[in-house]
């Protein structure tokens, strides 16, 4: 999808969502200033202080209706049902009728308490890409029924209900964010979330970018963020775990129950997945690897078998080898087939019929050549520029990064003593590896 789709689709989405209309906008009433004020009949008697807002936030609908109220009548605290509810002003409940159902409160599915269970608690503003907390709630009647549409997450609205009470009623319509930008992380509160949790809706939060993803990980408790990575596919979970501070992602797979972070590490890059795994304890490690298909466990051994600060350890087993007697199309096709590994592979290595390293051929040199061409026909012309740079897979770290710049690459080969590929070492792994300090530093997020 372009950019210029992506901005129209965005700006469609804004202009339908309900806190664009002045009408809603100005019909606004906030949670807190409701939270402790008088519900009264429609003879205008007090009936009972309201306590809560119960609302269906886990349904199909883009607003969540609200489905009944909590009062505290003397002692007692009770339920009153949504279609009581004849008008909720600012700071005020007024009921239909002047005898009202009050009923024993019992959770549906689906159903949270609005001040209990999301004031005050952490949620994720996807438009913002931030983790943020909901400092009030706004409700307004849309068709037939209240709705919650909209969150406050300003300084000045959680000072604003420490002052008097006729302030804390006063909605401020230009700091809200419309609840399709926030929805929860669960599907299913019948007891009630523990703590808030408030997402993008499932669409949006599938747009967002792995280093975003990362971003808002990195910033959410501990489980919320387990909850999140439940919403994610595992492809998309493990690229934005790529994407994370190593000692962020270090507790992230600690506090995961071990088959999760098996799968999440699995679906990692070999070299992102090693970096992980060296992170843990050797316990912890092998509880990992045995939870692993067999394949990748092994491959992922034979990493960890390199010393840290090595080109071995720091290289990818991702390569695309190929016979100089294929031709370009074919190479191009093999390329195609890793697709979803397309920021692991820059180059194809060009080996002869025992594997030794013939030719590393930058992804432009294919780009430029005729469908046609074969293989050979590359390596020949590119024989002039001299042998391609590789390192051993024991080559220190800093080493690699001399012939690298020396090379003017964005990549070396790591090869055996026979010349045989090994793996690859890419630019941005030798940055992170060689300034930690700096945080990660990764060249295809700079580039998505």
């Amino acid at each position: 999808m372009s950019t210029t789709t992506r901005l129209r689709d965005r700006r469609v989405r804004l202009e339908r969502r309900a806190t664009a209309s002045k009408a809603v906008r100005s019909s606004l009433v906030s949670l807190a200033g409701l939270v402790g004020g008088p519900v009264t009949n429609q003879a205008g008697e007090e009936v009972g202080r309201l306590v809560d807002v119960v609302a269906r936030l886990y349904g199909a609908d883009a607003y969540p209706p609200v489905t009944g109220l909590i009062l505290r009548i003397g002692r007692r605290r009770t339920f009153l049902p949504a279609d009581a509810i004849g008008k909720v002003h600012a700071g005020q409940v007024r009921l239909r009728a002047a005898r009202v159902d009050l009923r024993d409160f019992s959770r549906r599915p689906g159903e949270v308490l609005l001040a209990r269970d999301v004031l005050d608690h952490q949620l994720v503003d996807v438009d913002g890409v931030q983790v943020t907390r909901a400092a009030d709630l706004y409700l307004a009647p849309l068709v037939d029924r209240v709705v919650l549409v909209g969150v406050d997450v300003s300084l000045p609205t959680l000072l604003r209900r420490l002052g008097p009470r006729r302030w804390q009623a006063r909605p401020t319509p230009e700091r809200v964010l419309d609840w399709q930008a926030v929805a929860p992380f669960a599907e299913e509160a019948t007891d009630g979330p523990p703590e808030v949790r408030l997402r993008a809706s499932r669409t949006a939060l599938h747009q967002l970018r792995p280093a975003d993803l990362a971003d808002i990980l990195e910033d959410l408790g501990r489980a919320e963020r387990q909850q999140l990575l439940g919403w994610l596919e595992p492809e998309q979970a493990a690229d934005a775990l790529e994407e994370m501070e190593p000692a962020e992602l270090e507790n992230l797979l600690r506090e995961a129950r071990p088959e999760h972070a098996a799968r999440l590490v699995d679906e990692m890059e070999p070299d992102e997945a090693a970096d992980a795994l060296r992170d843990l304890t050797p316990e912890e490690r092998e509880s990992l690897l045995t939870r692993m298909p067999d394949d990748q466990s092994a491959e992922l051994r034979r990493l960890l078998a390199h010393r840290e600060g090595t080109a071995g350890g720091a290289m990818t087993t991702l390569l695309v080898t190929v016979h100089r007697d294929a031709t370009v199309a074919e190479v191009r096709a093999r390329l195609a087939e890793q697709a979803e590994h397309r920021t692991e592979i820059d180059a194809v290595a060009v080996v002869d019929d025992e594997g030794r390293l013939l030719c590393d051929m930058a992804l432009f040199d294919l780009a430029v050549a005729e469908d046609a061409a074969p293989v050979a026909d590359l390596v020949a012309w590119l024989a002039q520029f001299g042998p391609p740079v590789t390192v051993r897979a024991d080559t220190p770290l800093s080493e690699a990064a001399d012939q690298l710049v020396a090379a003017r690459a964005s990549s070396l080969l790591v090869v055996d003593d026979t010349d045989r590929p090994l793996g690859r070492i890419l630019a941005d792994d030798l940055l992170d590896a060689l300034l930690p300090e700096r945080g990660r530093v990764h060249f295809r997020r700079f580039l998505q």
